[in-house]
């Protein structure tokens, strides 16, 4: 009996260390028990808040820029409707008086305008009368080059020298038909124009001038060709008095380059 006893209490105590052992089993040390941390708990609290406080600023936000924007666009179109009566009257009137005001200025801004206008225009038209008071004074005097219809007389050397009276009759009768410039040669032939002779040719203005004698002159040229060809005229005598041939040409393009150089006067100054 008292080893029966005995056995069981090796077997209570085999039990009491098995189980012993199982516990320290589950520890991951020898020596030392795990030491477990307390699950943490789940405090979404803070962060929803957060959320929440974000989403309500959005919308404020989005809410004030639209109150805004509508503001704006009320205002924009009742500028004029939100004024009284007294108010509209008064803009009335002033925007009458800068109309006023306005149309008197276009007034005077198209008075000055067709003042200068008129101006121009007469400035154009002294313009236009002075050049052609210049051409017509280059013509005559000599010193612009010509051209228009003319004729061309040539005269050749006949049996007898032809002399400077003859010649000078051939250019008065060219200018009482209506010539309007005239040249011989190479002078261009003006109001003091001389022709004298020479012991060969002729002086013109003094220059030496033999024959063929060209003469050009510009103007209607059938009065022209009839004031050399007439019978008894300047041309039959050329050709009886002193056997020249005279050969008359006429064309719609006459050219008259050469000029004269007007000398200084020595007495003569303008009137005023």
């Amino acid at each position: 009996m008292a080893r029966r006893a005995k056995s069981n209490n090796m077997l209570e105590k085999l039990r009491d260390q098995h189980a012993q052992d199982t516990v320290n089993d589950r520890m991951e040390t020898g020596s030392f028990p795990t030491v477990r941390k307390k699950p943490r708990r789940n405090d979404n609290r803070g962060g929803l808040r957060s959320r929440l406080l974000s989403s309500v600023l959005v919308t404020l936000m989005c809410a004030l820029l639209g109150f805004a924007y509508m503001t704006q666009i009320n205002n924009s179109k009742s500028t004029y409707e939100t004024l009284d009566e007294t108010e509209l009257v008064r803009l009335l009137n002033e925007s009458n008086t800068q109309i006023t005001n306005l149309e008197q200025r276009k007034s005077q801004l198209t008075e000055q305008l067709n003042s200068l206008k008129s101006a121009a225009d007469e400035q154009e038209q002294a313009r236009k009368i002075a050049k052609q008071n210049e051409d017509t004074s280059g013509l005559i005097s000599g010193r612009l080059p010509a051209k228009g219809s003319g004729i061309t007389v040539r005269v050749s050397r006949g049996s007898t020298k032809v002399d400077a009276s003859i010649m000078f009759n051939l250019i008065e009768e060219l200018r009482n038909a209506g010539a309007e410039v005239i040249a011989i040669n190479d002078v261009r032939v003006v109001a003091s124009t001389y022709i004298q002779d020479a012991d060969e040719g002729l002086i013109a203005d003094g220059t030496t001038i033999k024959p063929t004698y060209v003469v050009k002159a510009i103007g209607n040229p059938q009065e022209l060709s009839n004031a050399v060809d007439i019978a008894g005229g300047v041309g039959a005598q050329l050709q009886v008095k002193y056997g020249a041939s005279v050969d008359v040409q006429s064309s719609d393009n006459i050219v008259i380059d050469e000029v004269h150089v007007a000398t200084p006067n020595t007495y003569a100054k303008t009137a005023e």
